[in-house]
């Protein structure tokens, strides 16, 4: 398990096109899956411990997100051979024990994941309605422990996006495993 840290992104990027499928070969696209005011995309797995770590707040903030009329997206980039916890029929075992509430898309090729210069898992973007990133960071100030937890950003960011108010410039990256990446 190697630990990175998200790249600095600018903030205004535009959101890279895409379209993935679920395990069960249903297709979304980046488009489709935009809310009204945004969309919450986590590159994530599941055998990461950082990733397993923050998989009930992600389900949750999925929950909140769509409350707020910004849709939501979960993105397994490590369909590699040698990570077998991480197959997609291993992806449908997840969407159940967690009862994922929105799409969790495979990325077999790590096209996207390269597309949005995705590095660990897990590593967390919000696009505004417009497409435009506004929020690239940590899920809260507290990985390990979500009960210790005293800020946290990404649903700040949410609301502000909602409200029209600004967001914060002082962002912390995520981190996590280092995505598996295909030779």
């Amino acid at each position: 398990m190697a630990l990175l840290e998200s790249v600095k992104i600018p903030l205004g990027t535009k959101m890279p096109v895409f379209t993935l499928n679920d395990p069960t070969g249903k297709s979304y696209s980046g488009q489709d899956l935009m809310g009204e005011r945004g969309l919450l995309v986590v590159f994530t797995c599941n055998h990461c411990p950082y990733a397993n770590a923050l998989w009930p707040r992600l389900v949750h903030l999925g929950q909140y997100a769509r409350g707020m009329r910004v849709g939501a997206v979960a993105i397994n980039p490590n369909i590699n051979p040698d990570f077998p916890d991480d197959a997609p029929e291993k992806m449908v075992s997840k969407i159940a024990e967690l009862k994922i509430p929105f799409p969790y898309l495979v990325d077999a090729d790590q096209s996207v994941a390269r597309a949005f210069r995705a590095q660990c898992t897990p590593d967390v973007y919000l696009f505004d309605k417009d497409q435009a990133l506004v929020y690239h960071g940590r899920v809260d100030d507290n990985w390990k422990d979500e009960d210790a937890v005293t800020r946290e950003e990404l649903k700040e960011a949410m609301n502000n996006m909602a409200a029209g108010l600004p967001i914060a410039a002082k962002q912390y990256p995520s981190m996590g495993c280092s995505i598996k990446w295909k030779a």
